[in-house]
């Protein structure tokens, strides 16, 4: 099977001529706050007039029929051109000058794990903080659904593209027809970042701070207009609403269309979300009581500190009130084995995902019983449906391969000079994509100090878990690229 090349650079094309356009939409901060806006006109013609290039080069393509194989080299070159252009922003300003570092904020941005090199966040420009948040909310529900969505005008089906780049083990259907789906989780996505935005700016944080951070929650990202994140506002009532989004960015979006339609019974019912609550409320209660002991602050205080890490670690976040890692020991560990688990497959969320691990579970107890029985025919089940054993096998192999990947992304991340500490919270949290880690890449610190070699190795890993690491790895596979 042949690559249909034309067709793929004639989508990268319409993918950047998106981005440019988005770059574009940075300008109205650069005229109200009386910055300097020639970078960003600039950056945004450079990079609609390559995607128009593109665009126009593959439109006479005759077969515009997509392969699963062109899907997933659709989603991995298109991560990695928007990341491209993306630096242009940051470069042009002359806010990050580095190239390098220019590519770990984009590609931080886009993946939506919200690691930073910036040391004094509050100097840059107003316009490129909104790039900077912006990037993260495209990356959020990605651009490549966004695709789907208008493919079809263009002859082209989209069904390859979102089971490529749809988190998760297999996308739910909202409506029948793909593009329907992906027009949806987009209508629900804008709502809920508007109706958060509006509660932010209603809680005390101006307009401007409240649409940046209301981009970067429901993207699961963390990127913030603040160097202190979310512990710059002291108030309960804005830790609070923060918490109810990125709970809701980490929960299966149709479970959340489904809430909102007043289908309760299919939320209840779905034993992932069920996982997902539970999960959250046993760490919070635990982080809770221990924070409370350790610090004999109020009550309240205790459960909103241990609330809110919670939650911003399981659903990728990476926001922060409070230095985790200064509580106790036990703690920091518990917040180290949260950034394994991941939201709700169907989310913006990053990391494994609860699903797999509910069947990883269930897997392994009814091997248990396997061995008791073993002529009994044991299938595993989620929401009383027998799940496909190829399904089982995705599910064992990815946590296998991501294991894999954490121990080799480890080791060469040691190789660079970095502490243990630091080396396995920067490994964990790119890969999971949330965003602080642990030692000197911690909540309170950033990771303007690793090496370049590093910067590209964090980078790597920040694209394959945002990818779920087949989607990337399948290029590296010799077989991938054979004819047949």
């Amino acid at each position: 099977m042949s690559f249909n090349f034309r067709t793929i650079i004639h989508i990268l094309g319409m993918l950047l001529f998106f981005n440019g356009l988005f770059m574009f939409m940075c300008l109205p901060w650069a005229f109200i706050y009386h910055e300097p806006w020639a970078y960003l006109v600039l950056s945004g013609s450079i990079t609609v007039a390559m995607g128009f290039i593109l665009f126009q080069f593959g439109k006479k393509t005759q077969n515009k029929e997509l392969k699963k194989k062109d899907g997933y080299l659709i989603v991995t070159l298109g991560w990695l051109t928007m990341s491209l252009f993306g630096t242009i922003p940051y470069l042009l300003s002359g806010g990050i000058p580095d190239f390098t570092n220019a590519f770990f904020e984009t590609i931080s941005g886009f993946t939506t794990t919200g690691a930073s090199i910036l040391n004094d966040i509050e100097s840059l420009p107003k316009a490129l903080l909104f790039w900077r948040s912006l990037t993260q909310w495209i990356g959020g529900m990605g651009i490549i659904v966004l695709a789907v969505a208008i493919l079809p005008l263009l002859g082209i089906g989209g069904m390859q593209l979102f089971v490529a780049e749809a988190p998760g083990i297999t996308p739910d259907k909202l409506k029948p027809r793909i593009k329907d789906t992906a027009k949806r989780l987009w209508l629900l996505y804008l709502f809920l970042t508007l109706s958060e935005c509006l509660l932010l700016w209603f809680g005390g944080m101006s307009f401007f701070d409240a649409i940046n951070h209301a981009l970067t929650t429901m993207a699961t990202g963390g990127f913030s207009t603040k160097q202190d994140s979310i512990a710059h506002w002291n108030s309960p009532f804005i830790h609070y609403v923060i918490v109810v989004f990125m709970f809701l960015a980490g929960t299966n979006f149709t479970i959340t269309y489904f809430a909102l339609k007043g289908k309760l019974k299919k939320v209840i019912g779905n034993e992932e979300f069920r996982n997902y609550l539970k999960l959250t409320l046993i760490a919070t209660l635990f982080g809770a009581v221990y924070i409370f002991f350790s610090t004999w602050d109020h009550p309240e205080k205790s459960f909103r500190e241990s609330l809110f890490q919670v939650v911003s670690i399981i659903t990728t976040t990476g926001y922060i009130t409070a230095d985790y890692t200064a509580w106790t020991p036990v703690l920091t560990t518990l917040f180290f084995l949260l950034m394994f688990l991941g939201g709700s497959a169907g989310s913006t969320a990053g990391g494994i995902k609860i699903v797999r691990h509910t069947l990883l579970y269930k897997n392994s107890l009814l091997e248990i019983k396997r061995q008791l029985h073993p002529s009994a025919v044991l299938p595993v089940r989620l929401n009383h449906k027998a799940i496909n054993p190829a399904i089982m096998h995705n599910v064992l192999a990815f946590i296998m391969l991501y294991l894999s990947v954490f121990c080799i992304g480890l080791i060469l991340m040691s190789m660079t000079g970095v502490s243990f500490d630091t080396a396995i919270g920067a490994v964990a949290t790119s890969l999971g994509n949330i965003g602080p880690g642990l030692g000197s890449v911690g909540p309170v610190d950033n990771f303007s100090h690793i090496s370049p070699f590093g910067k590209w190795l964090l980078s790597f890993l920040m694209l394959l878990g945002r990818l779920e690491l087949f989607t990337v790895l399948m290029l590296f596979y010799p077989g991938y690229w054979r004819k047949v």
